[in-house]
């Protein structure tokens, strides 16, 4: 007896299920607090196709693996670890995106991707490009158009430089973290002169003129408690200014913007925005800043660390005090002896040597009790040995031993004359 089409269609076996996991990305966060953005219009998208697939036993995963953000350029985005993961953990069998280069506009990413899902039996699937890469002439699709992707990802960030590099030369401010003494219109993207801010980078100049020492202006700006630029997000998120190092007090020194001029590619352009420093002000730091003695002993070869290493003579012969140490039952001894008895013998010289941690604590507490209001104790302590070193050379200019006398006498930068103590 024949069987009708009903009873065969009855005895068809269900296809099997398919989980798919939808991924959605965007370069940038532009639009994306919008009640309905590109992220939403990419998943609608993909959900419409797998609801036509039902049939053959499509369903949609209810994870959303969103990247509103991130470039395609690179494998560093936070859904795209966390699908991949899921993939190893065999959570999903299919990957279902809106076009190829939402998920890679690299081509040698996207074949990664591809032998991850290979390896796991993971099939990839674009809404607005169909091809099966299953077979050769579906990869060379694949290939094709994420070569594609490619190149216009990197022609892009080509016009994007051209773009910013012909601002720049027009004297426009492109972007980028807010400097002291300045604002960002929120109109029209440009530089306006924040003024409470500009008398205290006008201080600041001031500062290092006047003492020469980026050590002894940065020590100065830490007892003040002035602090970096603090400025708040277009999202609205407050972002506080954190405390003046080195190399952020030598960026605000040599910053050219402060003459109201733009620096691009070690050419300078008039800028839109006004200056803050006064004509010749910012050449003066400039010379001054590339003085040795701006910097002493920050960049000294000093592998011991000792704190006061190239500013210790002896008086006696004239002679620099050296750091050096013994060994004894596994400890050492650290030590200054003076270079003429460590070549003519410890007769030619009253002073010899020096235990290095007593004439070290002796010459910061007088340095202490000489300049009081420029860091205490606790500060002190704070501070890690490479950072205490810093600050002892930016201070102190020559420390002098009289073994004779058994006398001290310390020589500040700040100061022209020798001071007893």
């Amino acid at each position: 007896m024949r069987k009708s089409n009903l009873d065969a269609k009855a005895e068809e076996p269900s296809p099997a299920r398919l989980r798919c996991a939808i991924y959605t990305r965007k370069s940038t966060e532009e639009g994306l607090d919008q009640e309905f953005n590109s992220l939403d219009a990419q998943r609608e998208a993909a959900e419409a196709f797998i609801q036509s697939q039902r049939r053959e036993g499509w369903i949609a995963l209810p994870e959303f693996y969103d990247d509103g953000g991130f470039t395609g350029g690179n494998m560093d985005r936070p859904a795209l670890t966390r699908l991949l993961r899921a993939i190893e953990a065999g959570e999903l069998d299919c990957v279902v995106v809106y076009k190829v280069d939402r998920l890679s506009r690299s081509l040698l990413d996207f074949t990664r991707m591809l032998s991850l899902f290979e390896k796991h039996k993971v099939s990839f699937v674009a809404v607005t490009q169909q091809f099966n890469t299953s077979t050769s002439l579906g990869r060379l699709t694949l290939n094709i158009l994420l070569s594609f992707a490619q190149f216009e990802r990197e022609l892009i960030g080509e016009r994007t430089r051209d773009k910013m590099s012909a601002a720049r030369r027009k004297g426009k401010w492109v972007g980028g973290y807010p400097v002291l003494g300045y604002d960002v219109d929120p109109a029209g993207g440009r530089l306006m002169v924040n003024q409470e801010e500009a008398e205290r980078v006008r201080a600041i100049f001031a500062l290092f003129e006047e003492s020469r020492s980026v050590l002894l202006t940065l020590a100065e700006i830490e007892r003040r408690g002035w602090r970096l630029k603090s400025w708040t997000r277009k999202t609205g998120q407050f972002r506080a200014g954190g405390p003046f190092a080195l190399n952020s007090l030598r960026r605000l020194l040599t910053n050219i913007l402060y003459t109201g001029a733009i620096r691009h590619k070690g050419q300078p352009y008039l800028g839109e925005h006004a200056a803050i420093l006064a004509p010749g002000t910012w050449d003066r730091v400039q010379n001054l800043i590339t003085h040795p003695a701006a910097l002493t002993h920050s960049r000294s070869r000093n592998k011991h660390l000792a704190l006061l290493g190239g500013l210790l003579y002896c008086e006696s012969c004239a002679a620099r005090m050296v750091y050096s140490y013994s060994r004894k039952n596994d400890r050492a001894y650290p030590y200054y002896i003076c270079l003429n008895a460590q070549r003519k013998g410890w007769a030619a010289c009253p002073s010899k040597s020096l235990p290095a941690r007593a004439i070290e604590e002796s010459v910061l507490k007088r340095v202490r009790e000489a300049q009081p209001a420029l860091f205490g104790a606790a500060e002190w302590e704070q501070m890690d040995r490479t950072r205490q070193v810093q600050v002892m050379g930016g201070l102190v200019e020559r420390v002098g031993y009289d073994g004779a006398a058994r006398q001290i006498s310390i020589r500040f930068r700040a100061a022209t004359e020798e001071v007893p103590v």
